[in-house]
């Protein structure tokens, strides 16, 4: 089985470290993974000008390339740089869960999504934002469910968070914000985004921010085709 595996935060981060780790112990793996960090950078590429792109070795023998790119740059380097094909694209372990509208924004979900559109199956994988203890373990999980009930086999793309506690699985679909920004004055005429978790449960575990905050694995199959085929179907008739 080949995997090639991305990020968005970064080639030095501790989550593609443990991702890497767990893979190799089934799969030939190929890293592609960001220089610096690029949270939030969503699908964006660099079209206006050259970029690095720097074969490594820090992860015992495992072929892996720095890019001084995006995430779905780094994806697009592995498969159309690099002229290779691959059973799976793995995408994480994020560094903070990617829920509701946030995976509009999520540079994870982004490489996955860049992953499919050129042909490939892809998971993205989070985790909660202070510790990745357990994460291990919950990847098992999710690997174990995934061969069980054959999940590649009907859609090519899900966004899979892991909680620190972990009772069960649950299919889920993307929540809406669970979230406030706001803007903060910082300097003259400079302002800074920033986040408030303000989410409110409820009993729907379907959703998939109600699911992680009740401590069970969310797992959504997700589609890159943002066609409303509701509204096409009327206007076409």
């Amino acid at each position: 089985m080949r995997i090639l595996i991305v990020n968005d935060d970064g080639l030095y981060a501790e989550g593609i470290k443990i991702l890497v780790n767990w893979a190799k112990q089934f799969a030939d793996v190929t890293v592609c993974a960001p220089k610096t960090e690029q949270s939030a950078k969503s699908h964006s590429l660099e079209i206006r000008k050259s970029f690095e792109i720097t074969k490594v070795d820090l992860f015992n023998g495992v072929e892996s390339y720095m890019v001084d790119s995006t995430p779905a740059d780094c994806v697009r380097w592995g498969i159309v740089g690099l002229h290779r094909t691959y059973d799976l694209v793995l995408s994480g372990i994020n560094k903070g869960f990617n829920l509701g509208n946030d995976t509009l924004y999520s540079g994870t979900l982004a490489a996955a999504s860049e992953a499919v559109a050129n042909g490939h199956k892809a998971v993205a994988l989070s985790t909660y934002y202070y510790s990745f203890e357990g994460v291990e373990k919950g990847l098992d999980t999710v690997k174990e469910f995934f061969d069980k009930n054959k999940l590649l086999d009907l859609c090519p793309l899900y966004n899979v968070n892991i909680p620190f506690d972990k009772k069960g699985i649950k299919i889920t679909r993307k929540g809406l914000f669970y979230y406030h920004d706001v803007f903060i004055a910082d300097g003259e005429n400079m302002y800074k985004q920033y986040t408030d978790f303000k989410y409110e449960l409820t009993d729907d575990l379907g959703i998939d921010y109600n699911a992680v905050m009740s401590d069970f694995i969310s797992i959504s199959p997700f589609n890159i085709d943002k066609t409303d085929y509701d509204t096409l179907n009327k206007l076409i008739k």
